[in-house]
């Protein structure tokens, strides 16, 4: 995390509040995490150098430039035009030559680029979406809040034979998924 410099994903009035442990408003409603919860989120993915992830909420970018770092390829979906077109730029900006960026529903996955190693997800479905089970590739591992106002974090682990266990780890609260 020390290799991303979190002020160049925030607006410009939230940047001397961008190394505090809270969330921050990004526009459109949406916030960038708290960064323990990014460091946690990612730390649940157990990324490899040679994984293959998908972030379903690219919001400000901020958690793709993180995944850059640890994994071959990372692919982030965003509802949200605005956010999406602005991500892009500074991860464009910034040199995170590895992360490819689309406008779309999240909760549809992105079906041309499975399988995937790890998913996560940063925004909150009130169940998981079947398509990013479908998704994940055997052994991989999603990390997703799930519920309405308030939700549970949790690591939706899938096994060889398809079937998949979840494993509870924390409340939080994160805006809502978005879908079409």
């Amino acid at each position: 995390m020390e290799k991303v410099p979190r002020h160049e994903f925030v607006p410009r009035e939230e940047a001397a509040g961008a190394y505090k442990n809270r969330p921050l408003s990004i526009g459109q409603g949406q916030t960038i995490s708290q960064p323990f919860i990014v460091a946690l989120m990612t730390h649940l993915l157990q990324l490899k150098a040679t994984d293959k992830v998908l972030e379903v909420g690219t919001g400000s970018g901020y958690q793709a430039a993180i995944l850059s770092v640890l994994a071959r390829e990372v692919f982030s979906i965003e509802i949200i035009p605005q956010l999406s077109e602005a991500a892009g730029a500074v991860l464009k900006r910034l040199g995170y030559t590895n992360v490819t960026t689309k406008i779309g529903d999240g909760y549809q996955g992105w079906a041309e680029q499975a399988p995937f190693d790890g998913i996560i997800v940063t925004a909150a479905p009130d169940h998981v979406p079947p398509a990013l089970v479908e998704q994940l590739k055997p052994n991989g591992r999603m990390v997703i809040p799930v519920g309405d106002f308030t939700q549970d974090l949790m690591v939706v682990t899938k096994k060889p034979d398809g079937t998949t266990t979840s494993t509870r780890i924390v409340p939080v609260r994160f805006v809502p998924l978005i879908r079409e």
